[in-house]
Order: structure tokens, then C-alpha cells, then sequence
């Protein structure tokens, strides 16, 4: 049985049947980690960076470990502290341009919870203009202007 693989092209689903290795092979592979953080009122974190709403992630460093990676960059994004990892969610893939170089970032995604009640701080040298809690009843305006990648992450849950 052939694997198969959802990336996201442009924001546009694909799904890659033919040999993952040979359409990897076209791409930098960029191995990131991020989470859905929830607090204890049951409302989510959300960033909005670069004119969209999204979920903090962010790039692997070397010698790091998936779950250190998705915790310090959720802190760094935002501004908490008091991560717990709860599960694995999934994995997301998507492509982008980067100076002329194609792209391939696999995102790997933790639900995670937060205790944390302090000022959310965004990384302004990230893109990141905005760092809020969101009730989920509001999360759905929000996926309305985000990435397909991030509304799988929701439904993942």
C-alpha cells in the first residue's frame, strides 16, 4: 500500500502519492514544532503574524528535541511559561519560498495545557503583532483567516 502524504501548496491541498523521497528531494526540508495551547478557561492561544491568525511554532534547533522545541518556541512566540505537553497531536507539511529556495517545513503538533495568567507578549521579530486566548466559540472567525494547515491542527482534536 502506497504511503500517502497531505502537503500544503500555496495553502492548496496536495496529496503526494508517488515516492515521498522524490518530492522531497525538490525541497530543503525544515523540521519545525508548535502547539495548541489551552488555559484553564478552556480558551486556546492564537497568533496573528503576517495578516493571518495562526498557532505558535516554529523551527527546530540542533541537538533539541521535538517536544523542548515546541515548548520554548510557544514561550517565545507568546510570552507564557507553565507549558505542559498533554499528547501528539499530527504532523503538517507545507511549502514556501524562501529567498529563492523551495521549502518543505514538516510542523509536528502538541496539545498542550497552561497555567499561565500573566501578559501575553508578542515576538515582534517574528512577524507576530498580536497574542490572545480565544474561546473556542470564536476560534472558527479566526480559522476563517489562517492557514488550511492550522484548521487541521484544530480538527485534529
Amino acid at each position: 500500500m502506497t504511503q500517502k502524504y497531505k502537503v500544503y501548496i500555496n495553502n492548496e491541498v496536495k496529496l503526494v502519492e508517488e515516492n515521498w523521497n522524490d518530492f522531497c528531494s525538490g525541497f530543503n526540508l525544515i523540521e519545525a514544532a508548535g502547539g495548541l495551547v489551552s488555559n484553564q478557561e478552556n480558551k486556546v492561544l492564537m497568533i496573528f503574524r503576517n495578516g493571518k491568525w495562526d498557532l505558535p511554532k516554529g523551527k527546530l534547533e540542533l541537538g533539541e528535541c521535538i517536544e523542548s522545541c515546541a515548548i520554548r518556541e510557544v514561550e517565545e512566540e507568546c510570552g507564557v511559561s507553565g507549558l505542559e505537553i498533554c499528547n501528539k497531536l499530527l504532523d503538517t507539511f507545507h511549502t514556501y519560498d524562501l529567498k529563492g529556495e523551495k521549502i518543505l517545513k514538516k510542523t509536528y503538533w502538541y496539545n498542550m495545557s497552561c497555567s499561565f495568567s500573566g501578559d501575553l507578549i508578542p515576538q515582534t521579530e517574528e512577524g507576530i503583532t498580536e497574542v490572545c486566548w480565544v474561546d473556542m466559540d470564536s476560534v472558527k472567525d479566526k480559522l476563517s483567516n489562517s492557514y488550511s494547515n492550522i484548521k487541521d491542527v484544530f480538527e485534529s482534536l
